[in-house]
Parts: structure tokens; sequence; C-alpha cells
């Protein structure tokens, strides 16, 4: 670079001002807006999200079905006239003729009452889990696409940075070729230039991975129409300017990381069971196997009783009549159960050991998934540290090297070209490296959600 500034001060001052132009046109924008940090786009995502209020809506539906589960059925009426002579239809005429009023009021099986309340009352417990699960993904899916978007923001800076520098060195090469200076060959002003063209395409690519990723944040950050104004605000185009840092997203449980201590799947198992998924499916359990106490209710006899007041009129001589009073019951007697009760609480507990096994499938995945990614980390901290301490250096003194050589006539100018290159991917990669950490980390942090739990029935 020396060479470059002080051979050609006209070309320095150049491309120094066309710098200094568009660093001062980049920061325009954050000087009038604020950075929207990944911890706002998770908070503004989750109170914007209609999948959390469709939830508090199930549990309200559940725990009112709940209370209407343990009521009593409403008692039958009846109402009606008996024994009338059809000769004359006079209600004094026979003895036995009367106007009767009845109650019937059955009685449910055992004590399937308490236990339909029971089991939709665990059910109702089910939705806060639930969304404590999807607000832990909701925080997943917006750091992934935050991070995608700040990723390709920050790239598309560093090669506009680089830029100007391939734009010297083709005004260089030119220079260099038109005053036959040094042994610059048409083929280096060809190389600079097509490498200048390949930093467009590039930038044109990343320019699109960063309007799909903030198309995609929109759908997380996009507000639903007001009833005055009627329209969409998609927050994530309109108002957000990414922020100039790097964030710093902290591991939850930093020991589980231990290089010296690698988890056995045993206890990585013991820390996944708290997480809201598996206890929101522990709960299900609970109300399925419930579900089959219910089934077995219906071995037991239901009863009905019923009670009745019979009217009778005078006699045609005026003499008064005694009234009717009757009370009794009835019950069914289950006796051919093979068909129904049995084949009920087969159904039942099959269902109870399919939801068992739902449970065991999804923490055996959630072990696997935290092994993947807790692996990843680890790959990616040593890569981190080998581009810190050794890689991204060497890069740099290979390409003042290359630049020295080439100022003494000793290198060839497309070597220097070459090298300018990998260092900017060097650079690149390692921001990369930074970004997958953060992604691979903010993973991570989804499995050590921990599970607040209510008692069954109290309403959040």
């Amino acid at each position: 670079m020396e060479w470059i500034i002080n051979q050609y001060p006209g070309i320095r001052l150049t491309a120094v001002a066309r710098i200094i132009c568009g660093l001062g046109l980049m920061l325009l924008p954050l000087a009038s807006h604020a950075g929207m940090s990944i911890n706002d786009a998770i908070q503004l995502a989750q109170d914007n999200d209609p999948w959390l209020q469709g939830s508090v809506h199930r549990e309200q539906a559940l725990h009112a079905q709940s209370t209407a589960a343990g009521a009593m059925p409403d008692p039958m009426v009846n109402l009606g006239f008996a024994n009338l002579p059809t000769d004359s239809f006079d209600f004094d005429q026979e003895a036995m003729t009367q106007f009767k009023v009845g109650v019937t009021q059955t009685l449910p099986r055992g004590e399937t009452l308490g236990l339909k309340q029971r089991q939709l009352a665990v059910m109702g417990t089910q939705q806060p889990l639930q969304r404590q699960n999807r607000k832990a993904r909701v925080a997943v899916s917006v750091s992934h696409l935050w991070l995608d978007a700040y990723q390709a923001k920050r790239t598309i800076d560093l090669i506009e940075d680089d830029r100007a520098l391939f734009e010297q060195l083709v005004d260089v090469a030119e220079s260099s070729y038109a005053t036959a200076v040094g042994k610059t060959r048409q083929t280096d002003l060809v190389r600079a230039q097509l490498e200048l063209t390949r930093i467009e395409d590039r930038l044109s690519v990343l320019h699109e991975r960063l309007e799909m990723s903030l198309a995609k944040l929109g759908e997380w950050l996009m507000a639903a129409p007001t009833a005055a104004s009627g329209e969409w605000h998609n927050l994530a185009t309109e108002n957000f300017v990414i922020p100039e840092q790097l964030p710093e997203i902290t591991l939850g449980r930093p020991a589980l990381l231990n290089t010296h201590h690698k988890p056995d799947l045993r206890e990585i198992a013991s820390n996944l069971i708290s997480h809201p998924a598996i206890v929101s499916l522990d709960l299900k359990i609970d109300a399925s196997a419930t579900g089959i106490k219910i089934a077995e209710q219906k071995y037991k006899p239901q009863w009905k009783l019923n009670a009745s007041y019979g009217y009778r009129d005078d006699d045609p001589n005026g003499v008064a009549r005694s009234d009717f009073f009757s009370v009794g019951f009835s019950f069914d007697v289950p006796l051919f159960t093979s068909n129904r009760q049995d084949q009920q609480v087969q159904s039942a507990a099959a269902m109870t050991e399919a939801i068992r096994t739902e449970r065991a499938l999804l923490l055996r995945t959630m072990v696997s998934s935290f092994e993947t990614q807790r692996s990843r980390l680890l790959r990616l901290e040593d890569r981190r540290a080998l581009y810190r301490t050794r890689l991204l250096k060497e890069i740099q003194d290979q390409a003042d090297a290359s630049l020295t050589a080439y100022t003494n006539e000793e290198g060839d100018f497309a070597e220097v070209v070459r090298s300018h290159i990998a260092e900017l991917n060097a650079r690149i990669d390692a921001f990369n490296i930074d970004v997958d950490r953060l992604k691979t980390i903010a993973q991570l942090n989804y499995f050590f959600a921990e599970a607040q739990v209510k008692p069954a029935g109290e309403r959040t």
C-alpha cells in the first residue's frame, strides 16, 4: 500500500476521497435511526406472535370446559295426563285418571365427572408450557434471521471497504502499463478488472440475501393492521437498522461445554426433562392416563332417580280422592363389555402408550440435536481461536509480502491480486465463524429453557 501511495499520489487521493464519501453516505442512516438489537427483535416478535394469543384463548376454553365437565346433568321434568278415559275424556270420571308431574335425575358413572374435570384442567395446564416452548423457538428463529441479515450487511461492508483497494490496483496497473513502468502486462489489467466484476456480482448476491433475510424476518416483526388504519407494517423493512457491533449471546449452561468433561447421554437427558416441550408431553400423558380411568368408569352402572306426583280430581259425587306420589330408580347393567367397555379401555391405554413413545422420540431427537450443536460450537471455538491468533495475521503478512515483492519488481501482479482476495475471504470467513457461533449458541439456549409449571386449574 505504501508503494501505491508514494508512487501514485493522485490515484491515492481519488480513492481515499471515494472511500470517505462512501463511508459518509453509509453513516447517514445510522445517525438518524437507532439500530434494532437482536433482543429487541426477539421481544417484538414474541409480542406480535398471534399463536401465543391463540394459546391463551385455548387455555381459557379448556378451563371453562373443565368447570362445565364437573357439573351434574340437568334434571328432566315430565308433565302429562295419565289414564284418561277414551269414551268421554272426563278428568273426574275414573279413579286412576291423574295429572302427573315427574322429575328424573341421571347420576354419572362412578367418578366420571371428577376425572373429566381433572383431565381438561391438565390439558389447560399444557398451554402455558406450549407458550414457553413457542417463545423459545421464536427466539431461535428470529436470532437466526437477524444474524443472517447482519451477516449479509456486514459482509457487504467488508467487500465495499476492499473494493476501493481493488480499484486502486486497477488504476495502478493501468498507469504502470501505460507508462511502461514495472512489469505490468495486459493480462494483469484483465485480471484486476475481472476481480472488480466478480466483486460486483458478489455484492449483488449479498444484497439479495440481505433482502430475503429482512423479508423472512418481517414474518415475525410484522404488526397486524389496527382497526383505525387497516394497514400492515413490516417493522423489519420500515424501521430496521442493523447495529454496528456484533451482538453477544450468552450460553445458558457453559458447564455442559467443558472440553475436559463430555456429558454422557443420561446427563444430557436429565437436563432436558425439564424443558417445556417435554413437560408438556408429560402432562399430555397424564391427561391420557386419566382417560383410561374415565373409560374404566363405564364398567360401573349408571343410575337414574325419579320421583313423580299425581293429582286426582274429586269423583262425580264430590268425594275427594287421594293424590299419588311415586319414587324409584333405574340403572343399566354392563354385562356385554367385550365389544364396548373393554375396547374403550384398550383404546385409551394404547393412546397413552403412543404419547409415551412420542415423548421418548422427542427426547431422543433433542439429545441428538444438543450433541450436534455442542460439537459444532466446540469446533467453531477452535476455528475462531485459530483465525484470531494465527490465520488472519499470516494471510495479511502474505498479502504485504506479495505487494512488497511486486513493488521491488520481484513478484507478479496476479499474485498481489490473489493474496488480497485471499485476505478479504479470510476476514469474511472469520466473521462468518463469529456469526455461526452465535447461531449455535442461540440454538443451544433453546435446550436450556426451563418449564414454569402452574398447578392444574390455575389460570395464567
